[in-house]
């Protein structure tokens, strides 16, 4: 089934609701007619419009609920796609905010670009089994980018360190076999080691126009809030990373004690869980956030807006990366529990077959032979 679900603007957070389907799903002979709302663009649209201004109305004077100790309750279940670029387009410089009309056409553009697949052929990218990321609900935005500061919504020059450092990895990547980079050059992500998130915010921006489904949504997939006294946990569904972060004031780790998701510490701030998270690790290779090193300091804000949506802020500051810290802001819908599971492949034979076999091709060439399936060698 195709539908797409847009979600309506509000001033709070920033967020358009509404919902079109790319392709009309067609329910088979003798079963009952899917809902209208998720079949027919236009009652979705007025459907999803309707809901959106309920919600908004009920946030402008809504505080969230307490845990039965007392801190704000954010606790639950929410969607981390979004198809709102992390960086504004060049073309958008002095445009932060869509008008509703704009980010409608906007968010319709992505949704049918992502939904540009045989809706026939089973497929996985990154959500629940089988969907795409506009059918798991993401959700367009008035802004025209995550970041917020610099005020031109794009990150902020390289140092001359990083410049360095970054045109070494292009030209390491360029000069390798991807196939064999796999398994001697490949992240922690691809040997199943880290999610997709790793060392970074839980939303990273879409990638508009983008050939994949994936990175069209910015998808590290979904991710749930448990609360506990003194602790909030946060389960993400890319390689069921967790992150337990203290609030009882604790100090950080030692400066040597470094892992990959980083060492986090938290605390309210009236209604927002602010999180402040370093000691990343900077060994290759699994690489931080945008290429940075383990300077890389991140701290987030999660507030609920309303009982329907979480705005998620994060400030990024690694002096060896950028010549100043910066800033971005994104809504995150409530969802319905479960957390599909994102299972990886550690036993994915087929994948290690090609390396090999990519492996015993390069040697060949390296000694002037010829390979073929018959003489040990080649792809299979």
């Amino acid at each position: 089934m195709r539908a797409r679900v847009l979600v309506a603007l509000t001033a709070v957070v920033m967020v358009v609701a509404l919902w079109a389907p790319a392709l009309v799903a067609q329910a088979p002979s003798g079963t009952r007619s899917f809902d209208p709302t998720v079949t027919d663009t236009e009652a979705a649209i007025k459907a999803a419009a309707e809901a959106a201004r309920a919600a908004a109305a009920a946030g402008a004077n809504w505080a969230p609920p307490r845990t039965p100790w007392g801190d704000p309750d954010i606790s639950g279940y929410y969607l981390l796609a979004t198809y709102t670029p992390l960086e504004r387009p060049k073309e958008l410089a002095a445009k932060p905010f869509y008008t509703e009309q704009e980010a409608i056409a906007a968010f319709r553009k992505a949704v049918e670009s992502d939904a540009e697949v045989d809706p026939r052929t089973v497929h996985y990218d990154w959500k629940e089994y089988g969907m795409d990321a506009w059918q798991a609900g993401a959700k367009p935005n008035l802004r025209t980018s995550m970041i917020v500061d610099p005020p031109d919504g794009r990150i902020p020059p390289l140092t001359p360190e990083a410049q360095k450092r970054r045109a070494a990895a292009q030209a390491a990547a360029r000069a390798r076999n991807p196939q064999t980079g796999v398994q001697i050059f490949g992240n922690f992500y691809t040997r199943c080691v880290m999610g997709l998130a790793g060392g970074a915010p839980l939303v990273r921006g879409g990638q508009l126009g983008s050939d994949s489904a994936a990175g069209a949504a910015g998808v590290s997939a979904e991710s749930q809030i448990v609360q506990a006294p003194g602790y909030v946990v946060i389960i993400t569904q890319s390689n069921s990373d967790v992150r337990i972060i203290p609030l009882d004031g604790r100090p950080h780790l030692p400066q040597n004690v470094r892992t990959w998701l980083g060492d986090s510490r938290g605390h309210f701030e009236g209604n927002t869980l602010v999180v402040e998270t370093s000691n990343f690790n900077d060994k290759s290779p699994g690489a931080n956030f945008q290429g940075s090193t383990d300077a890389l300091r991140m701290t987030e804000r999660f507030t609920l807006a309303n009982p329907k949506t979480m705005r998620y802020e994060f400030t990024i500051s690694d002096p060896q990366t950028w010549t100043r810290p910066w800033s971005a802001e994104v809504p995150l819908p409530k969802i319905e529990p479960p957390i599909y599971e994102f299972a990886c492949h550690e036993q994915n034979y087929g994948l290690m077959n090609v390396v090999k076999g990519a492996q015993i091709t390069a040697a060949a060439a390296a000694k002037g032979q010829a390979t073929s399936p018959a003489a040990g060698g080649g792809e299979r």
